[in-house]
């Protein structure tokens, strides 16, 4: 038996039987009460009758009753409030710094052990996601209102971080954009590298000299530390005489080479060709953050994003090695992992920001347009029958997979609730 699966029980009421303290008197519950994630009793603010009298005021949970002493609630204060101790075994009689005895629901045998014997078994199997061989089961209606629930819980989650960014780059939206989107444009492998080079060397540095794209190549290419060799063709060449102006204008100290990853990655995500990418993409928007938010169309956002390499990589991946000839765009499935993990999250923010529902209605719509993205845990969804059309259900589902599921917190999820109780 666990607290948590007690907390599970009393606030959904799943009682099988009346209900009566130890002593006698019948229990009748109006309010659970509102669950405390903090110091201090289980439940707050409840409202219950024992016997003839009506109580407001908090409620206890123990697996037994005497854990009340082995954590101490008797030398505090703020446990005197308690109007009801709610156990799975009783075991003591358990009295406020008064001496006067809390009435006590014993819930053994008040349930039906079998939910428990479900709850456990999603506790202790070893599937990746603990409900998937129920999870066929689940209500489409619940598995619908939850996933719209868990995509607004993730954005908000990563609002968290955009407007700590934001606060510390003096609420400059262009700028904390910028960063962000050069982590995403590193993708997993090389995207604090990446982050690291935008934080190298600010945005307004860039576009003071927005009308020359080799200049803003040399900044970005040098501030990576990838120039940093001897090289035999004349376009590195060019850009390491250009960086070396540059540097010495805005006092810029480079990253080290050793910092990007090349290994098991696509040539096409190289960061040679990622870098030259991402300084077309200044070129062609200086103010990028601000086209993007003045922009209601999806279509014409994602036209910023139609930008491909300088043509000196139309046949190289890296510095001095030739390769098969080809241009090189942002494909679309990288353009849509920029839109879910940088554009939308932005708008969704800046709707928080100035606090104006159409921004984040439009975030929530754009989601709607945009294909799911492939991905390991979405692989692992749509195995079991999940919906992964659209960008709205894999981001929610990632979350689910990520905050619920892999954290056991099936308690706390629409779909586990719902399992765990069906055809019982």
């Amino acid at each position: 038996m666990t607290e948590e699966f007690l907390y599970y029980i009393w606030r959904y009421k799943l009682f099988n039987n009346e209900l009566f303290t130890s002593s006698g008197e019948k229990i009748s519950i109006f309010n659970q009460g509102i669950r405390n994630a903090d110091s201090g009793p289980d439940f707050f603010n409840a409202k219950i009758s024992i016997g003839n009298t009506l109580w407001a005021g908090n409620v206890e949970i123990h697996i037994n009753s005497s854990d009340w002493y082995k954590h101490k609630h008797n030398l505090d204060k703020a446990y005197d409030s308690v109007i009801l101790h709610v156990v799975y075994n009783n075991d003591v009689d358990v009295k406020r710094l008064d001496n006067q005895i809390i009435p006590v629901l014993e819930l053994k045998g008040k349930f039906d052990e079998n939910l428990y014997f479900r709850y456990e078994d999603f506790m202790n199997n070893k599937n990746i996601i603990p409900c998937e061989k129920l999870f066929y089961q689940a209500d489409d209606f619940i598995v619908k209102s939850w996933l719209e629930s868990l995509l607004i819980e993730r954005l908000e989650n990563k609002s968290k971080h955009i407007i700590k960014s934001l606060k510390f780059n003096n609420n400059d939206w262009e700028q904390t954009f910028y960063q962000n989107l050069a982590y995403n444009f590193g993708l997993k492998i090389n995207s604090l590298t990446f982050k690291l080079l935008a934080e190298s060397i600010p945005l307004k540095y860039l576009l003071k000299h927005k009308d020359n794209l080799l200049q803003i190549e040399a900044m970005l290419f040098g501030q990576s530390g990838l120039l940093d060799f001897d090289f035999n063709d004349e376009y590195p060449n060019i850009l390491k005489r250009e960086y070396i102006f540059l540097k010495n204008k805005f006092s810029l100290q480079p990253l080290e080479p050793h910092l990007w990853k090349y290994l098991r990655l696509r040539p096409s995500n190289f960061p040679n060709i990622r870098i030259s990418q991402f300084a077309n993409l200044i070129y062609k928007s200086s103010n990028l953050f601000s086209e993007i938010i003045e922009n209601k169309n999806l279509n014409n956002i994602i036209a910023l994003f139609n930008v491909s390499c300088s043509s000196y990589w139309d046949n190289h991946y890296v510095f001095d090695k030739l390769s098969v000839k080809r241009k090189k765009n942002l494909g679309k499935s990288f353009v849509n992992l920029i839109l879910i993990n940088s554009v939308i999250p932005f708008i969704f923010v800046y709707g928080i920001h100035k606090d104006i529902q159409e921004y984040k209605e439009r975030a929530l719509n754009f989601l709607m347009k945009i294909k799911g993205e492939r991905n390991s845990i979405v692989k692992i969804w749509q195995s079991l029958g999940a919906d992964i059309t659209t960008a709205f259900n894999t981001q929610a589902l990632i979350e689910l997979k990520k905050n619920y599921c892999d954290k056991k917190k099936c308690l706390n999820c629409r779909i586990g609730n719902y399992l765990l109780r069906k055809n019982l």
